[in-house]
């Protein structure tokens, strides 16, 4: 497959997923296709495992690259991954992973979004990230440190940010009026259906925030 067939089949599990991104996993060297003569990349399917293996365990398991290579090289010493088989299950990755209850060292967070120390320490100041002593950080700061880095890249400044944080409270507190009458509630099925009613919230909030800004930008670019 080409590398645009093989971004096909990712975006369908992994929206996020860019050609860039790709190439970046090739160049870490957790993927390494086959070239052609005239230098295009050509993915198998086992290629393809793996870079399912990747993506799945980075956005459930948060795990920095370094480690993820290792249990790739672990499982292939121990058993090869047949070429026809579509996907690999990350170890332990069976049931995503509560970002809250992850903890992501310091320098796994650097590693792994490419932010600077001083990057961090500036995210904590403006409040947008949170580290737990002794410098551990949980799955949602990892998103957030990651975003923020590629939002500089384009050239938006941390400053800006703050429009960021002030609408994300925003919105937190018209959900939390939502969700006060289940909250309320003892019963543990209350609140189960607050956790999955949040889920919710949470997933249309993204899609209605999408959907908001192509259409601004359409609009913008005279699409």
């Amino acid at each position: 497959m080409s590398i645009g067939e093989v971004l096909a089949h990712l975006r369908t599990e992994f929206p996020d997923t860019t050609i860039s991104k790709l190439r970046f996993l090739e160049a870490e060297g957790l993927v390494d296709p086959q070239r052609t003569a005239s230098g295009y990349r050509k993915y198998s399917w086992n290629d393809v495992a793996r870079l399912r293996f990747v993506l799945t365990a980075q956005r459930d398991q948060y795990l920095p690259l370094r480690v993820i290579r290792e249990q790739l090289d672990r499982m292939e010493s121990e058993e090869p991954v047949a070429p026809s088989r579509p996907a690999l299950v990350a170890v332990g990755a069976e049931k995503a992973a509560d970002p809250s209850d992850t903890r992501v060292p310091r320098e796994d967070v650097m590693e792994r979004t490419g932010a600077p120390a001083e990057l961090l320490d500036e995210l904590e100041r403006m409040g947008l990230v949170t580290a737990r002593p002794p410098g551990w950080y949980d799955g949602d700061a990892v998103v957030i440190v990651e975003a923020v880095v590629g939002l500089t890249k384009y050239g938006l400044e941390v400053r800006h940010l703050r429009g960021f944080r002030a609408a994300a409270d925003r919105e937190v507190g018209l959900f939390t009026q939502l969700l006060a009458p289940l909250v309320r509630q003892s019963d543990p099925a209350a609140r189960a259906r607050a956790n999955e009613t949040a889920r919710d919230l949470q997933a249309l909030s993204q899609r209605l925030h999408a959907a908001l800004v192509r259409a601004g930008l359409r609009g913008e670019l005279g699409r």
